[in-house]
C-alpha cells in the first residue's frame, strides 16, 4: 500500500511539472513581431514587417554656427528584398556623408512564433553590428543563418544605392 501511495504522489508531481512547463512558443516574443532599430545611435520606434518605401530619398538641412552655413545631406536607401528559405528580408539604411546613421528592417520572416523568436533575438544584434562596423561586413548570428545572409545582402544593396 505504501508503494502505491508513493507511486501515485510521484506521478502527480510529474504531471504538475509538465503542465507548468512553458515552451519556447509562449512569452513576450510570441505576441509581437516587431524589431527595434537604431537611428543615430538612439533606440527608435519599431519597424513593421511588410512596409515599403521609395528606394532612395534625400533630405537636406542647413544650420548656422558662428556665422557660417553648414549643409548636411542625409540619404535613406532601401535594399533589395532578398528571398530566404523562411521568408523575405529587406533593410533600409540612413546615411549622412559616409556614416551609417540608422538601420531599419522593413521585412523579415515572422510567419510563426519560432521565426518571431529567432528574429526578435537576431535582428537587433545584426543592426547593432552594422552600426558598429559601419558596413555590411558583419558576422552572422548563430541560429539565424538564413535571416543573417538575407540581411547582409539587402544591407549591401542599400549601401550600394546610397553610394557607400
Amino acid at each position: 500500500m505504501r508503494r502505491i501511495a508513493l507511486w501515485f504522489a510521484s506521478t502527480l508531481v510529474v504531471l504538475m511539472l509538465l503542465a507548468g512547463y512553458h515552451t519556447s512558443f509562449t512569452g513576450p516574443l510570441a505576441a509581437s513581431s516587431t524589431i527595434s532599430v537604431y537611428s543615430a545611435g538612439v533606440l527608435a520606434e519599431p519597424a513593421t514587417s511588410g512596409a515599403s518605401s521609395a528606394p532612395v530619398t534625400t533630405r537636406s538641412s542647413a544650420s548656422t554656427a558662428g556665422g557660417r552655413s553648414d549643409t548636411s545631406t542625409s540619404t535613406t536607401a532601401t535594399g533589395d528584398t532578398v528571398p530566404t528559405r523562411w521568408g523575405p528580408v529587406q533593410v533600409e539604411v540612413s546615411v549622412a556623408g559616409s556614416e551609417i546613421t540608422g538601420v531599419s528592417v522593413l521585412q523579415y520572416p515572422d510567419d510563426n512564433p519560432q521565426d518571431a523568436q529567432i528574429n526578435g533575438y537576431a535582428l537587433p544584434i545584426l543592426v547593432d553590428a552594422t552600426m558598429t562596423a559601419q558596413s555590411a561586413d558583419i558576422d552572422m548570428v548563430s541560429g539565424a543563418t538564413y535571416t543573417s545572409a538575407g540581411y547582409q545582402q539587402s544591407l549591401q544593396s542599400a549601401l550600394d544605392r546610397a553610394g557607400l
